[in-house]
């Protein structure tokens, strides 16, 4: 290392004995391979129970995110009751209870209650006993039908519209100078309610 013009002398500290303070991550293809053993003895062990728990379909927040559709907490009270499921029992059977969520629009309710519904349509309940079925179990046919173990994907927020011939009426259309016009009428609405109404009353005024 040289040392030239008039700058700072280094003052280089080379006694920290750092090979001791090295985090290295040579164990990344055993630790991968762990990983995947456990998931494999985790879905062993569940049985014929789907993998993962039932969540609602929820918007993201803020603006930025909120036309994203994700799996959320927990399904509210409000949509467990619509669908008709206990909420005690509703953990039984792999669906995941929020008490602190609250439904701000009916269109989001509508969505988990029709998933809650598909869900009970296709689910199966196996009784302990295979002679004596208690109140909820499944029986008959239903014990014999196909299984799955993957669970409800969270649907398409995003209604794909089949391509078509654009129309005459949309051709002429002048979204830009429509905007404007509306705006316009919605700024000055206030101050052309107060014109006319003074108009009127000047009118009024002359005929006495």
């Amino acid at each position: 290392m040289g040392f030239r013009h008039n700058n700072v002398l280094h003052a280089n500290h080379f006694h920290k004995d750092w090979q001791r303070r090295v985090r290295t991550w040579f164990d990344q293809p055993g630790r991968k391979l762990r990983r995947r053993n456990a998931r494999k003895a985790k879905a062993a062990k569940l049985g014929v129970r789907p993998l993962t728990l039932l969540r609602p379909a929820v918007r993201g927040q803020t603006v930025r995110y909120n036309r994203k559709l994700r799996e959320g907490r927990g399904f509210t009270l409000g949509e467990l009751k619509e669908a008709g499921i206990n909420r005690k029992e509703a953990r039984g059977i792999g669906i995941v209870v929020d008490h602190r969520r609250r439904n701000l629009s009916e269109e989001g309710k509508h969505l988990n209650v029709e998933r809650l519904k598909a869900y009970k349509a296709r689910l199966i309940v196996f009784p302990k006993k295979a002679g004596k079925p208690k109140k909820g179990d499944s029986s008959g046919d239903d014990l014999q039908a196909e299984t799955t173990r993957a669970n409800l994907p969270i649907p398409d927020h995003y209604v794909h519209e089949v391509p078509r011939k654009i129309t005459d009426e949309e051709r002429s259309f002048e979204a830009y100078r429509t905007l404007r016009i509306s705006r316009a009428n919605a700024r000055y609405e206030g101050i052309r309610k107060v014109r006319a109404a003074k108009k009127e009353e000047e009118e009024a005024n002359k005929k006495k």
